[in-house]
Protein backbone atom coordinates (compact mmCIF):
# COMPACT_ATOMS: atom_id res chain seq x y z
CA UNK A 1 0.00 0.00 0.00
CA UNK A 2 1.04 3.56 -0.71
CA UNK A 3 0.03 6.48 1.50
CA UNK A 4 -2.55 8.82 -0.02
CA UNK A 5 -2.60 12.46 1.11
CA UNK A 6 -5.84 13.24 2.95
CA UNK A 7 -6.47 16.11 0.54
CA UNK A 8 -6.99 13.50 -2.21
CA UNK A 9 -9.63 11.38 -0.42
CA UNK A 10 -12.40 13.13 -2.40
CA UNK A 11 -11.11 11.35 -5.49
CA UNK A 12 -12.11 8.03 -3.96
CA UNK A 13 -15.57 8.78 -2.64
CA UNK A 14 -17.04 11.73 -4.54
CA UNK A 15 -20.48 10.53 -5.69
CA UNK A 16 -22.32 10.54 -8.96
CA UNK A 17 -22.13 12.17 -12.34
CA UNK A 18 -21.41 15.79 -13.02
CA UNK A 19 -24.60 17.81 -13.22
CA UNK A 20 -25.44 21.38 -14.06
CA UNK A 21 -27.43 23.48 -11.63
CA UNK A 22 -29.57 26.34 -12.93
CA UNK A 23 -30.94 29.25 -10.95
CA UNK A 24 -32.89 32.37 -11.82
CA UNK A 25 -33.07 35.64 -9.94
CA UNK A 26 -34.46 39.01 -11.01
CA UNK A 27 -35.18 37.68 -14.49
CA UNK A 28 -31.63 36.41 -15.09
CA UNK A 29 -30.87 32.70 -15.43
CA UNK A 30 -27.50 31.18 -14.59
CA UNK A 31 -25.99 27.72 -14.90
CA UNK A 32 -23.06 26.14 -13.08
CA UNK A 33 -21.23 22.83 -13.19
CA UNK A 34 -21.51 20.80 -10.00
CA UNK A 35 -20.20 17.42 -8.88
CA UNK A 36 -20.63 17.58 -5.11
CA UNK A 37 -24.10 16.14 -4.65
CA UNK A 38 -25.76 12.98 -3.32
CA UNK A 39 -29.16 11.39 -2.85
CA UNK A 40 -30.52 11.66 0.68
CA UNK A 41 -33.98 10.06 0.33
CA UNK A 42 -36.13 8.36 -2.33
CA UNK A 43 -39.66 9.75 -2.21
CA UNK A 44 -39.92 12.58 -2.27
CA UNK A 45 -36.42 12.69 -3.76
CA UNK A 46 -34.08 14.64 -1.49
CA UNK A 47 -30.71 15.67 -2.88
CA UNK A 48 -27.87 17.25 -0.92
CA UNK A 49 -25.54 19.55 -2.80
CA UNK A 50 -22.65 21.85 -2.03
CA UNK A 51 -22.62 25.26 -3.69
CA UNK A 52 -19.77 27.47 -2.56
CA UNK A 53 -20.62 30.94 -1.33
CA UNK A 54 -17.96 32.11 -3.81
CA UNK A 55 -20.12 30.82 -6.69
CA UNK A 56 -22.33 33.31 -8.48
CA UNK A 57 -25.27 30.87 -8.21
CA UNK A 58 -25.04 30.71 -4.41
CA UNK A 59 -26.92 33.98 -3.75
CA UNK A 60 -29.72 33.08 -6.17
CA UNK A 61 -30.12 29.60 -4.67
CA UNK A 62 -30.12 30.96 -1.13
CA UNK A 63 -32.57 33.77 -1.93
CA UNK A 64 -35.05 32.03 -4.25
CA UNK A 65 -34.71 28.54 -2.75
CA UNK A 66 -35.28 27.09 -6.23
CA UNK A 67 -33.10 25.44 -8.86
CA UNK A 68 -32.98 22.80 -11.55
CA UNK A 69 -30.50 19.96 -11.61
CA UNK A 70 -29.83 19.20 -15.28
CA UNK A 71 -28.04 15.96 -16.10
CA UNK A 72 -25.91 16.09 -19.25
CA UNK A 73 -24.76 13.10 -21.27
CA UNK A 74 -21.07 12.63 -21.99
CA UNK A 75 -21.56 14.26 -25.43
CA UNK A 76 -22.00 17.63 -23.68
CA UNK A 77 -18.70 17.31 -21.80
CA UNK A 78 -16.96 20.17 -23.62
CA UNK A 79 -19.84 22.55 -22.82
CA UNK A 80 -19.95 21.33 -19.20
CA UNK A 81 -16.23 22.15 -18.94
CA UNK A 82 -16.74 25.63 -20.39
CA UNK A 83 -19.64 26.30 -18.00
CA UNK A 84 -17.46 25.17 -15.09
CA UNK A 85 -14.54 27.35 -16.13
CA UNK A 86 -16.52 30.59 -16.29
CA UNK A 87 -18.64 32.73 -14.01
CA UNK A 88 -22.18 34.00 -14.45
CA UNK A 89 -20.90 37.28 -12.99
CA UNK A 90 -19.13 37.89 -16.29
CA UNK A 91 -21.27 36.29 -19.01
CA UNK A 92 -24.63 34.76 -19.88
CA UNK A 93 -23.44 31.15 -19.94
CA UNK A 94 -26.55 29.86 -21.72
CA UNK A 95 -25.90 32.18 -24.68
CA UNK A 96 -22.10 31.88 -24.57
CA UNK A 97 -22.09 28.07 -24.71
CA UNK A 98 -25.12 27.37 -26.89
CA UNK A 99 -27.38 25.95 -24.18
CA UNK A 100 -31.14 26.35 -24.40
CA UNK A 101 -33.11 27.35 -21.30
CA UNK A 102 -36.65 25.96 -21.23
CA UNK A 103 -39.39 27.02 -18.82
CA UNK A 104 -39.84 24.75 -15.83
CA UNK A 105 -43.27 23.97 -14.45
CA UNK A 106 -42.77 24.29 -10.67
CA UNK A 107 -39.77 26.65 -10.30
CA UNK A 108 -38.45 29.79 -12.01
CA UNK A 109 -35.02 28.32 -12.79
CA UNK A 110 -34.86 26.94 -16.34
CA UNK A 111 -34.56 23.39 -17.60
CA UNK A 112 -31.68 22.72 -20.02
CA UNK A 113 -32.96 21.38 -23.34
CA UNK A 114 -29.67 19.68 -24.25
CA UNK A 115 -29.61 17.59 -21.05
CA UNK A 116 -31.23 14.15 -21.03
CA UNK A 117 -32.84 14.74 -17.63
CA UNK A 118 -33.88 17.75 -15.53
CA UNK A 119 -35.09 17.82 -11.94
CA UNK A 120 -36.94 20.87 -10.66
CA UNK A 121 -36.02 21.41 -7.02
CA UNK A 122 -36.88 23.51 -4.01
CA UNK A 123 -34.52 24.04 -1.09
CA UNK A 124 -36.04 22.37 1.98
CA UNK A 125 -33.22 22.62 4.50
CA UNK A 126 -30.55 25.30 4.90
CA UNK A 127 -29.31 24.43 8.39
CA UNK A 128 -25.87 23.43 7.06
CA UNK A 129 -25.45 26.23 4.51
CA UNK A 130 -23.61 28.64 6.82
CA UNK A 131 -21.21 25.98 8.02
CA UNK A 132 -20.71 23.74 4.94
CA UNK A 133 -22.48 25.44 2.00
CA UNK A 134 -24.72 22.35 1.94
CA UNK A 135 -28.28 22.66 0.68
CA UNK A 136 -30.95 19.96 0.89
CA UNK A 137 -33.15 20.04 -2.21
CA UNK A 138 -36.47 18.32 -2.80
CA UNK A 139 -37.24 17.23 -6.34
CA UNK A 140 -40.72 18.55 -7.16
CA UNK A 141 -40.90 17.65 -10.88
CA UNK A 142 -38.63 15.52 -13.06
CA UNK A 143 -38.22 15.40 -16.82
CA UNK A 144 -36.48 12.91 -19.11
CA UNK A 145 -35.89 13.10 -22.87
CA UNK A 146 -37.61 9.96 -24.25
CA UNK A 147 -35.67 10.23 -27.53
CA UNK A 148 -32.46 9.19 -25.76
CA UNK A 149 -32.04 5.58 -24.68
CA UNK A 150 -29.92 5.22 -21.54
CA UNK A 151 -27.41 8.02 -22.22
CA UNK A 152 -24.15 7.86 -20.34
CA UNK A 153 -23.62 10.73 -17.87
CA UNK A 154 -20.17 12.28 -17.61
CA UNK A 155 -17.89 13.07 -14.71
CA UNK A 156 -15.28 15.80 -14.35
CA UNK A 157 -11.79 16.31 -13.12
CA UNK A 158 -10.27 19.55 -12.03
CA UNK A 159 -6.79 20.79 -11.40
CA UNK A 160 -5.98 24.18 -9.96
CA UNK A 161 -9.61 25.24 -10.20
CA UNK A 162 -10.15 24.32 -13.87
CA UNK A 163 -12.65 21.74 -15.08
CA UNK A 164 -11.86 18.97 -17.56
CA UNK A 165 -13.67 15.81 -18.61
CA UNK A 166 -13.19 12.24 -17.48
CA UNK A 167 -14.78 8.86 -18.01
CA UNK A 168 -17.50 7.90 -15.50
CA UNK A 169 -15.21 5.31 -13.93
CA UNK A 170 -12.49 7.86 -13.21
CA UNK A 171 -11.56 8.46 -9.60
CA UNK A 172 -9.65 11.65 -10.39
CA UNK A 173 -12.34 14.29 -9.78
CA UNK A 174 -12.50 17.56 -7.88
CA UNK A 175 -14.98 20.38 -7.53
CA UNK A 176 -13.34 23.77 -7.94
CA UNK A 177 -14.64 26.88 -6.17
CA UNK A 178 -16.11 28.72 -9.15
CA UNK A 179 -19.23 28.56 -11.27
Amino acid sequence: MKELPLGKVYQLIEPGPVVMLTTAQRGRADIMTMSWHMMVDFEPPLIACVVSEADYSFAALRTTKECVIAIPAVGLASKVVKVGNSSGRDIDKFAAFGLTPLPAEQVKAPLVKECFANIECRVTDTRLVNRYNLFILEGVKAWIDPSRSRPRPSTTTATAGSWSTARPSSSNRRCPKRD
